[in-house]
């Protein structure tokens, strides 16, 4: 493709909020930014920040990455997101994603069941709302409207939003990692929120990607980290790899776990797991392979982020969303002119792509 557009990857919020959220985001708006994301785990929410983003922003797009279904009956998601894209002027993306069962049954109470009849329903409703053509029924099973069942008064009825949405076609994308869901995506979203893409191996996603649109946009997630020396650039990612692949998730069943495991790293994917279990997260993060750390990410100096940057460029409809660390060893995006080095990097005359290996 011709073009790549920028988006910064904010995500939740740690132990306490960021003290340089509006300079990194007004900064990242300055020099051309496409979009920046939120996100929500069990701590800070997805939209509060977006809402205070956009009070001091003017152009650069407001997205979640990603909105949990579970926190959220449909039509509340809904509401929070045509109110935030007329307090924007239209400039919200509404990222969606099931979460996990640990996080739903634990944090939001609910069952996991069923998640990508639950996701078909949920969009089929937040559409209705924005529509505005009639008051919002839906038959299905997860989100019945009006609700008659066990506890009802029976005095519910369908209800059209009082406000009209600025947009009726706000776009919705779906973050998704089983080949059924990037599927699902595909056939009923706007665009496809993946977590861990590989350019260099466009295979793993083939199938699930065959019957989507042109307008279909993938907006994926890549870490850029600019450091001279390639294994302490790796470091942050292999360490943010071993969380996620070794304790994001029941030891039975790890979505991210499962995902790298398709991706050519089955053996891996559960070392690393076991370790984590075992209490050994630095250990876990070390057995993460630099090829795979590597491939998902821009990483090294800024030539060679520059030449590996050439495989993103040809993957389809692509935006990338490029996360930022806070540790003292790389590069943080919020000060002086350290937001210039990624751009930088992402700004150069295309050429041919070359297979890589970690260190290369």
């Amino acid at each position: 493709m011709s073009s790549l557009k920028l988006g910064l990857q904010l995500g939740y919020w740690g132990a306490q909020p960021p003290d340089d959220l509006i300079p990194l985001v007004q900064e990242a708006e300055r020099l051309g930014f496409d979009s920046v994301y939120t996100a929500e785990a069990w701590g800070s929410d997805a939209f509060t920040p977006l809402a205070y983003i956009a009070a001091h922003t003017t152009k650069i797009k407001l997205g979640t990455a990603v909105v949990q279904l579970s926190a959220r009956t449909p039509t509340a998601t809904a509401m929070a997101a045509l109110t935030l894209d007329h307090l924007s002027n239209g400039r919200v993306i509404l990222g969606l994603g099931v979460s996990g069962p640990q996080v739903v049954e634990g944090w939001y109470g609910q069952p996991f069941s069923k998640p990508l009849a639950r996701t078909r329903e949920y969009i089929d409703i937040i559409r209705q709302v924005l529509r505005r053509e009639k008051p919002v029924e839906s038959g299905g099973p997860h989100y019945p409207l009006p609700y008659t069942g066990e506890g009802a008064w029976g005095l519910g009825k369908p209800l059209r939003s009082i406000t009209h949405p600025l947009r009726a076609d706000i776009p919705i994308f779906m973050g998704a990692e089983g080949p059924k869901n990037v599927a699902l995506a595909a056939e009923i979203a706007d665009g496809w929120l993946p977590l861990y893409y590989s350019p260099f191996r466009p295979e793993v996603y083939a199938d699930s990607l065959g019957s989507m649109r042109p307008e279909f946009e993938i907006t994926q997630f890549l870490i850029c980290n600019i450091n001279d020396d390639l294994e302490q650039a790796l470091m942050p990612v292999k360490t943010m790899l071993g969380f996620y692949i070794g304790g994001m998730g029941a030891k039975k069943h790890n979505f991210h776990m499962e995902l790298m495991a398709r991706m050519g790293f089955e053996a891996e994917a559960h070392k690393i797991q076991n370790l984590f279990f075992e209490g050994k997260r630095m250990e876990a993060a070390a057995a993460v392979p630099d090829q795979f750390a590597d491939e998902i990410s821009l990483c090294g100096p800024i030539d060679r982020i520059k030449d590996r940057l050439e495989a993103w460029k040809e993957t389809p409809r692509a935006c990338a969303r490029s996360q930022r660390f806070s540790d003292a060893t790389t590069p943080r995006f919020a000060r002086g002119r350290s937001i210039e080095r990624p751009r930088q990097a992402f700004e150069r005359p295309q050429r041919a792509n070359k297979a890589p290996a970690a260190g290369q």
